[in-house]
């Protein structure tokens, strides 16, 4: 528990007017309700436990009131209810709280008021996402130790990532259960699944038996990942689910981050690299830790009983009007990842090869410039949930879409400093339309189909990196090895979908899920 005091000091009239402002009920981070005189409590706001009171006593000498010093004194006491990350917010919030302001509003928070709930779920869902980051890097991080081990080669890797795309079709099912039996069950069962069968990849006895442990777990991995999105999406206020999608990513890129910090393992041995495929076992009490924490997401218990008990909302699911506009929202959906993931995947993919052939960078400035244009991309990711929650998805979706896409082209055809900046420009620009598109996947299906539909969508998306790849590898050979003109061409497809986001895309800004999705009501 958290204590903060405030004191004031003055005359007894000055004290008195001081006491009659703040015995008002805060309304800023805090929805507060009178419990007794000069106490009070949290009505609504991020708190698991919150209470402030008033005190006021006499200080200075006097026997008739005149030229008495008074002390008015504010204590409130509080405990975050955010799990784990509540250390990040200690200052922010203590801050908040000893400056009274008339209305909430602060730009390092969501732009709704959290409930403890919502704080609550977000946090632990935060947690789970660091472990989905890092068990979907360590194949990437891992792969060409391995097969240094196994003695295979490049052509061995290259198919390997190739079958192991395939595991999206886990992602599928999984994530059409989650529709019938529950987010949360399905949430914990792929994040022990994916943990525990990473885990035995450690023991591979050859590349393509890896690879069939990585092929599952990676499935699994990729529902957790959708399930994470979901859970988040039905828990958040109608105002603050793409900053929770930036928070959300951010968290995703540390886990993926911590997959890389424990990368040098694998130059203690030939067979170091299987203690990184040891970690994810942590994860799994990580798992079991969220589990015994998360709530089922109140919208699907809702739909849930609503579908056992009123034939309506099952008929609702099949009325042609509500099918017809759920496949056009697919289409559309699933059409624009297929298209960004074409270019994404290559210019992120093959862009070492680029450095290493193209510009003759060595190992160590490949990593220099690994850094340099990737680390700041979380500046991009935040500022885009803040914006997009304010402003709307549509303008910064595709603003940041399109420009983002044609400063990573461009820097492939450029050399030196403009190299360096282009690249994170683009970086920084394009992250911006992460939270803003990201909450489209969630946002535009109704709870009984919201899983199955995005497990679609991220499948759409995985053939389309896998065609991107492809086609950009083969323009580069026929173009004497230059990246550039078929990164170009690609380009062309997250500009049209810049186009289908300020065309096509429904503005969601503000709205609760059953106003975008009339057959949940």
């Amino acid at each position: 528990m958290t204590v903060l005091r405030v004191v004031r000091r003055g005359s007894a009239a000055e004290m008195e007017r001081e006491r009659a402002a703040r015995r008002e009920p805060r309304g800023d981070i805090v929805a507060e309700r009178t419990v007794g005189e000069d106490q009070f409590e949290a009505r609504d706001g991020p708190f698991r436990d919150y209470e402030r009171t008033l005190s006021m006593e006499r200080t200075g000498p006097g026997g008739d009131g005149t030229g008495e010093a008074w002390q008015l004194t504010e204590t409130t006491s509080y405990r975050l209810a955010v799990p784990v990350w509540a250390w990040l917010f200690h200052f922010p919030v203590r801050s908040a709280l000893r400056r009274r302001r008339d209305a909430y509003g602060y730009w390092w928070a969501p732009p709704d008021r959290l409930s403890a709930r919502a704080a609550t779920v977000l946090g632990l869902l935060c947690t789970i996402q660091v472990v989905d980051g890092y068990l979907g890097t360590v194949l990437t991080a891992t792969l060409t130790f391995a097969a240094d081990e196994f003695g295979r080669g490049n052509t061995a890797q290259g198919v390997l990532m190739g079958v192991v795309r395939a595991g999206v079709l886990i992602a599928l099912v999984t994530a059409a259960l989650a529709d019938r039996h529950g987010r949360k069950r399905l949430l914990l069962a792929t994040g022990l699944g994916s943990c525990l069968i990473t885990a035995v990849g450690a023991a591979a006895p050859g590349l393509w038996f890896l690879g069939g442990t990585q092929l599952v777990a990676r499935g699994l991995s990729t529902a957790l990942g959708i399930l994470i999105v979901i859970l988040a999406a039905e828990e958040m206020p109608a105002r603050s689910r793409a900053w929770a999608m930036s928070v959300l990513v951010l968290c995703a890129a540390l886990g993926s981050g911590m997959a890389f910090a424990v990368l040098p393992m694998a130059d203690l041995h030939i067979s170091g690299w299987r203690l990184v495929y040891v970690v994810p076992l942590a994860g799994v009490a990580v798992v079991v830790w969220v589990g015994r924490r998360l709530p089922e997401s109140r919208r699907f218990e809702t739909a849930a009983t609503g579908r056992v008990s009123h034939d309506g909302v099952v008929d609702r699911q099949a009325d042609p009007e509500v099918a017809a506009r759920r496949r056009r929202r697919l289409i559309l959906l699933a059409a624009s990842a297929f298209l960004i993931a074409m270019f994404a995947a290559p210019a992120s993919g093959l862009r070492n090869d680029f450095l290493k052939d193209e510009r003759e960078f060595s190992a160590t400035a490949i990593t220099l410039f690994t850094y340099f244009t990737n680390t700041p991309i979380g500046i991009g990711v935040f500022v885009g949930g803040y914006l997009a929650d304010r402003r709307g998805r549509r303008p910064i979706g595709a603003a940041g879409l399109a420009l983002g896409a044609l400063l990573i082209a461009w820097a492939f055809f450029t050399d030196g400093a403009a190299l360096w900046l282009l690249t994170l420009a683009g970086g920084v620009v394009g992250a911006i339309a992460v939270p803003a598109l990201a909450v489209y996947g969630p946002e535009l299906f109704g709870t009984h189909r919201r899983g199955r539909s995005n497990g679609v969508i991220v499948m759409v998306g995985v053939v389309g990196s896998a065609l991107g790849l492809i086609v950009a590898g083969g323009l580069s050979d026929a173009l004497d090895g230059r990246l550039g003109p078929a990164l170009a061409l690609l380009a062309v497809g997250p500009l049209i979908v810049a186009a289908l986001v300020l065309l096509k895309y429904p503005e969601t800004v503000g709205q609760e899920l059953e106003e975008i999705n009339p057959e949940d009501r």
